[in-house]
């Protein structure tokens, strides 16, 4: 992934303690638009969450498994297939947003440094309020991957990590192969085993989602309550 090095901050990984709360529920998911260089960006929502990972990790498997869709994101045998940011709008209320795959090494050069200069852009834009990270959960960690996760510390974006392809290996291995992936990359030794085949790992994102949003909508909330005390009084 041709980005330069950035020094790391202190972005918060995601490791849930006990679930309690209420499940979170996809009750309408749509696609919206899809944004290239330019960064024509649609409106801003209540929330923003992306997704990130390696070509071919299965981000589009993962967005059809949470909304329980098998057209909403299109799939592809070939890696490299999604080139644009793809915003999808959830609950009509906040956006799940399919980054373009980084690392599939035939891609031309040319376009590896547009991906590139495309995720740098919208990372650094402000809007995401989470991001979810995929890991081939059958291989170690990448330059590429490392180097995304240094990205994510720099511009102090939360994030999860979802360890994908889980019923490719023994179901015995999976919490501990995951657990290893995410040291490997340099996170906190926590990642969601994930399978898109049998949606191991399903409720586990969803809930993991509506923390985010909720979060998300409470600070708005606050923000808005705020702005209303700090206007000035007017005399009648």
């Amino acid at each position: 992934m041709p980005m330069e090095e950035k020094r790391p901050g202190k972005a918060p990984a995601f490791v849930p303690e006990k679930r309690k709360e209420e499940r979170f529920v996809i009750k309408k998911a749509a696609f919206v638009t899809s944004v290239g260089a330019r960064g024509d960006y649609p409106a801003e929502k209540g929330c923003e969450i992306a997704l990130v990972g390696r070509s071919n990790v299965g981000k589009s498997t993962l967005i059809n498994c949470l909304c329980r869709s098998g057209k909403l994101a299109k799939t592809s045998a070939s890696p490299g297939k999604t080139r644009l940011c793809n915003f999808f709008l959830l609950n009509d209320s906040f956006y799940l947003v399919d980054l373009p795959g980084y690392g599939f090494a035939k891609a031309p050069k040319e376009e590896q440094v547009k991906w590139g200069e495309m995720m740098d852009r919208y990372l650094s834009c402000g809007r995401v309020d989470h991001l979810f990270m995929l890991l081939d959960i059958r291989h170690e960690p990448t330059e590429d991957d490392r180097r995304m996760l240094q990205y994510l510390l720099y511009y102090n974006i939360p994030y999860t990590l979802i360890a994908t392809k889980a019923d490719k290996i023994a179901r015995s291995k999976r919490k501990q192969q995951a657990v290893q992936n995410a040291r490997l990359v340099g996170a906190s030794p926590y990642a969601i085993p994930f399978s898109g085949e049998t949606g191991e790992g399903r409720e586990e994102v969803l809930w993991a989602m509506g923390q985010v949003v909720r979060d998300a909508f409470l600070r708005n909330t606050e923000k808005s309550a705020q702005k209303i005390i700090d206007q000035p009084l007017t005399e009648a």
